[in-house]
């Protein structure tokens, strides 16, 4: 069925996140105790809290978003381009352009969200800032009430998976097995938060994440026995 899709009407997505703030202490006292409470499970008694809290990026009530990365294809005739652009900066400004690109030029019912665990990660995670900085939910990421087909998202991991919910494969395993060109530069997701407060060098994260777009955009056409983008065809705009 996705051999059927326009490609054209599929946003490719990803986004990097960090913890809200540099360092544990940063955090008040009544935070500090609720971080204890909700990652007692994963911590056990290897971690204590505050070794714990720089893998506080992966939730969204005590991370935040610092680059949203999207790609689009734009095919005229023979010619095929695929265009790349981020979001970055102060977190809601971040979320209130996503939120405008998706309302001007990804809003009607045939457009598609699609990312790498995106149903599980970037989608969830985008929708409960946007909450949580009082951003209206664009209609794409406001889920209530709607039937699972009637979802316009599309996850690489899930169509991967071919059922087997078990099953997890990471962005990079399958751009190997797939021969698709590494999406990874010079860090991985555990190394953002550094690189964003200490290295402070947000032009390193939008080069990782852009990478990623792509990736799952190669990923998305090998699927589809297509042939994969080439350099001239990627346009950062």
């Amino acid at each position: 069925m996705i051999e059927k899709l326009n490609l054209g009407n599929i946003l490719f997505l990803d986004i990097e996140t960090v913890p809200e703030t540099e360092n544990y202490n940063q955090l008040d006292e009544e935070t500090r105790q609720l971080w204890e409470l909700k990652t007692q499970y994963q911590r056990r008694d290897e971690y204590s809290p505050e070794d714990f809290y720089e893998r506080a990026g992966i939730w969204a009530e005590f991370g935040k978003i610092v680059c949203i990365s999207a790609g689009y294809f734009v095919i005229k005739g023979d010619i095929r381009n695929f265009r790349v652009t981020s979001f970055f900066g102060e977190e809601k400004k971040i979320l209130t352009d996503f939120n405008s690109l998706l309302n001007n030029h990804f809003n009607h019912p045939q457009h598609i969200l699609c990312g790498h665990n995106a149903k599980e990660f970037d989608i969830p995670f985008m929708a409960r800032r946007m909450i949580i900085n009082q951003v209206k939910l664009p209609e794409k990421l406001n889920l209530f009430g709607k039937k699972p087909w009637e979802i316009p998202h599309l996850d690489t991991l899930e169509l991967w998976k071919f059922g087997d919910y078990k099953h997890f494969t990471s962005l990079k395993l399958l751009t190997k097995i797939l021969g698709i060109p590494s999406s990874k530069g010079d860090i991985d997701g555990s190394q953002v938060g550094y690189v964003y407060y200490v290295e402070k060098d947000i032009d390193r994260i939008i080069t990782y994440c852009e990478k990623d777009v792509i990736a799952v955009a190669q990923v998305f056409l090998r699927l589809r026995r297509e042939d994969l983008l080439i350099e001239e065809e990627i346009l950062h705009v």
